[in-house]
Parts: structure tokens; C-alpha cells; sequence
């Protein structure tokens, strides 16, 4: 039982600094400056963001502490891409169907492009509604009719 008891304390000291809460890390020292040009913020929006991040992660309580009673993130979604609603709009041009590398551009200016699935309408629709709706482990699938299969998409712009 002794040998237990140092193998314990040192497994606990050794996982105690994951438990820590490290101090934040503003966005300038986690990008280069060509992911942060990407990003197209000005320094106020980029100070901006820094500080609802740091505020964010100061209210996540770490391990073994007792959850804050102030304006605390929510749990995180079980299923992630569940939580997030679907989009509907007009596909613009004309549609025949699809099959993987296929852009769907649509008219809030969002683009899909097909990575699985493939289709061929029996008439070529204008300008039709679809819906892209979310899926499990952030997969989306665009639907042009509800009676026909869905194609898995990824968002392009």
C-alpha cells in the first residue's frame, strides 16, 4: 500500500497542471501575421474579440472547481452541429443535379460545394429552395426536395 500512495501523488502532480487554468493567449501570438491578414480585423475589432475570449475562458471553470454562478458558457453540444439551425435559401442558376466538386452558390451569398453524393434531376430546376441543414460531427447535407437523397457539402465562402 505504500508504493500506491507515492504512485498516487505523483500522477496528481503531474496532471495538476492540465487541471490549472493557463492564462489566455491573446489571437496576435497564436497566428502569424498571414492567418491574422486572412482574418481582415481592424485593431479594434481585434481587441475586441480578445477580450470576449478571455472573458469567455475566465468563466469556464477548470477541473475539480465549483462552476461559477456568473455569465458562464453553456454546456458543450453533445452533438456537435446539432445545435446550429439550417439554412434555407435560392440556389442561383440552374440545377440538373450534382455529384461531388459541384458549387452550389446560393442567394445570401454562401457557397456549398458537394464532396459526397451524386444526382441527376428529371428536369433541370431555376433558382430552386434548398435547405442545408446541419448534421453530426459538423457535416452539412443540402437538399434541393425533400423527396430526394441529400448531398453531403462543406462550405466554400
Amino acid at each position: 500500500m505504500r508504493a500506491w500512495i507515492p504512485l498516487a501523488m505523483l500522477v496528481a502532480s503531474w496532471a495538476a497542471p492540465a487541471w490549472a487554468q493557463r492564462p489566455y493567449v491573446p489571437l496576435e501570438q497564436r497566428l502569424d501575421p498571414t492567418g491574422l491578414a486572412e482574418v481582415g480585423l481592424s485593431a479594434g475589432q481585434l481587441g475586441a474579440l480578445n477580450r470576449l475570449l478571455e472573458q469567455a475562458e475566465a468563466t469556464v471553470p477548470s477541473a475539480g472547481a465549483a462552476p461559477s454562478t456568473g455569465a458562464a458558457l453553456g454546456p458543450a453540444p453533445m452533438h456537435i452541429g446539432l445545435d446550429e439551425g439550417p439554412v434555407k435559401a435560392r440556389a442561383t442558376g440552374t440545377i440538373g443535379g450534382w455529384e461531388p466538386g459541384t458549387l452550389f452558390t446560393l442567394d445570401n451569398g454562401q457557397q456549398w460545394q458537394v464532396l459526397k453524393g451524386q444526382m441527376t434531376l428529371r428536369r433541370p430546376v431555376q433558382d430552386p429552395q434548398v435547405e442545408v441543414v446541419p448534421g453530426i460531427a459538423g457535416r452539412w447535407f443540402l437538399q434541393v426536395d425533400p423527396d430526394l437523397p441529400k448531398a453531403r457539402v462543406f462550405r466554400v465562402r
